[in-house]
């Protein structure tokens, strides 16, 4: 039992709390805000050690055994996505401070960003299928909210979009939780994957998991994107940074734990398909990401290109496979809110998205220039930065288990992000000059800190890497091994 597993969801849910009630004192709000997220960094970092000497750690609330109480557990994967969250929501939070307008902050941002963040949190170590689905509402409700922040026509459209596509996807979520309790009894993932084991992976439970992947597919974004581009490029820029770092990924951590721990059985039916919607995604991504001129775009099917990439690891089912997909995971969740701060900074600096109308800012914000080249140079996957490795393993893992067609999707894949950073740096950053700079419609000012630690940590996350390498390949052991999940739970 550790009782430190609840504390990355009760730090930030007790601060949004108490956030409620001073939501008229911004600089309070602000302050309180930063501590809680840098307690659950460090509370982060905590578990991620013990996880490391002790093995997987368990909490179950009120004292009640598994499989009848409400379970947290948190496995080394888990602990690595608690700390990355933590780093990406303290950096975008940072750049709420000036940009995020002081009526807005009037108006319970604060709160509902921790809130969000305790659902994210939450998600990452819940060890039950209902308490996922608490969760997964507790921040797309906070989400719903946070969309429409700037209350401009467009981000009302999107947000009408965003909220019934997850409404809906919600609503299955339920209807694959009331068969799957028909069907076994429990709701525990552990005692799940027991119980399936036991009675095998009929046809009945192998349609139940495809209904749980069309469910985590709309939240990942993997092939049922239509929702994405438009969501992620409409509201603020520290909160679609956030949205694009954290949201996805929840999506694709439901699908690693659900197809890792519970329906694994039929691999040639449920990984297959998995890996089919992998490559489509990725190739329908890269077509959208060279297609566009709108810097929001480009980035938010980058997003999407991501998502197919680092589920073609799981589909391997390899060792390789599975690290590289969890070294690409940590790496895009930095990267992708790098991107996002930077590309928007252009927008408040020009007051345009069209790259045909900005030019040669590498002149005037060499800073800006600069970190947007190597942020895309990461994409890319070069080396030593932190793209490379995820890269390297999810290719080889897709070679190992013979899927040389997913692997060689990948591959190509990886020459459409470099062609639109290429588009996006030379049209955005290089060149002449377009705007003097009294017709500059923004500042840089207290901007470029929180850009400056993204990119300090994802060049550690590339240069370092054999830091986190024990840690990393102690999560994909644990992944590809249900029997240790289960074993801490009952044990």
């Amino acid at each position: 039992m550790n009782n430190l597993l609840i504390a990355p969801v009760v730090i930030p849910l007790l601060t949004g709390m108490v956030l409620i009630i001073v939501h008229t004192n911004i600089h309070l709000q602000r302050v309180l805000s930063l501590i809680a997220l840098l307690a659950t960094a460090v509370v982060s970092v905590l578990l991620m050690n013990q996880i490391r000497l002790d093995g997987i750690q368990t909490l179950q609330l009120g004292g009640w055994e598994a499989p009848y109480g409400i379970s947290f557990v948190g496995d080394m994967f888990s602990a690595l996505l608690l700390l990355v969250t933590s780093i990406v929501a303290v950096c975008c939070l940072i750049y709420a401070f000036p940009t995020i307008g002081r009526k807005q902050q009037k108006l319970y941002f604060y709160p509902l960003f921790l809130f969000l963040i305790t659902g994210v949190n939450g998600s990452f170590l819940t060890g039950d299928l209902f308490n996922l689905y608490v969760f997964f509402e507790l921040f797309l409700v906070a989400s719903y909210v946070l969309i429409t922040f700037g209350g401009e026509k467009r981000q009302l459209r999107e947000s009408l979009k965003y909220i019934f596509t997850n409404i809906i996807s919600s609503s299955f979520f339920l209807m694959g939780v009331a068969y799957l309790y028909s069907i076994t009894g429990t709701l525990n993932l552990a005692h799940l994957s027991l119980r399936i084991a036991e009675v095998g992976q009929d046809g009945m439970i192998t349609t139940v998991a495809f209904l749980f992947l069309i469910v985590f597919a709309l939240k990942a974004g993997l092939l049922l994107f239509f929702w994405l581009p438009g969501s992620y490029s409409a509201p603020p820029t520290a909160i679609a940074a956030l949205f694009a770092a954290l949201l996805t990924k929840v999506g694709i951590y439901a699908i690693f734990r659900m197809f890792t721990l519970i329906f694994y059985h039929e691999p040639q039916i449920t990984h297959l398909f998995i890996g089919i919607l992998a490559a489509v995604t990725m190739i329908l991504g890269g077509i959208g990401a060279i297609g566009f001129w709108d810097l929001k775009k480009i980035l938010t099917y980058n997003v999407i290109i991501s998502v197919g990439f680092i589920i073609a690891g799981l589909v391997s089912s390899t060792t390789a496979g599975i690290s590289g997909s969890i070294y690409y995971l940590l790496h895009d969740m930095i990267i992708k809110a790098l991107v996002f701060l930077i590309g928007g900074t252009v927008v408040h600096l020009t007051g345009t998205s069209n790259l045909r109308e900005i030019s040669g800012l590498i002149r005037r914000h060499p800073q800006l220039g600069w970190m947007f080249f190597i942020a895309a140079l990461s994409m890319v996957g070069i080396p030593p930065l932190s793209g490379f490795l995820g890269k390297v393993f999810i290719t080889q893992g897709t070679f190992e288990a013979g899927y040389f067609w997913l692997g060689g999707i990948g591959l190509v894949a990886s020459l459409f992000i470099l062609f639109s950073m290429i588009k996006l740096f030379m049209n955005a950053f290089w060149g002449e000059m377009l705007l003097s700079e009294e017709e500059e419609v923004g500042t840089t000012k207290g901007l470029l800190v929180p850009i400056l630690l993204l990119t300090v940590v994802s060049l550690a996350l590339g240069i370092g890497a054999e830091g986190i390498a024990g840690y990393v390949t102690q999560a994909a052991e644990e992944l590809l091994n249900p029997s240790l999940y289960i074993q801490a739970v009952f044990d």
